[in-house]
């Protein structure tokens, strides 16, 4: 059986919680995903290839963290 909703306004601290704990969860399986790709029985890359993704991963990461700290700085494409 469903929760039943309550007639009440979702607190801000309460929506933050819900959002970004279900973001943060999408976020870490495509993490696990990305991992996928180092069987290299199926796939064939470089260091270069691993430098680009972790410094584009580590790059974003901190962009995130300078938004929440009201610090802003983006860039939004990746490519190998």
């Amino acid at each position: 059986m469903g929760r039943k909703k309550l007639n009440r306004v979702e607190t801000p601290e309460e929506r933050f919680k819900r959002v970004a704990e279900y973001r943060t969860r999408v976020i870490l399986d495509k993490l696990r995903l990305l991992g996928n790709c180092s069987n290299r029985h199926i796939y064939k890359y470089t260091e270069k290839d691993l430098d680009k993704i972790f410094i584009a991963l580590n790059t974003r990461v901190k962009e995130i963290r300078n938004k929440f700290e009201n610090r802003t700085t983006s860039s939004d494409s990746f490519k190998l």
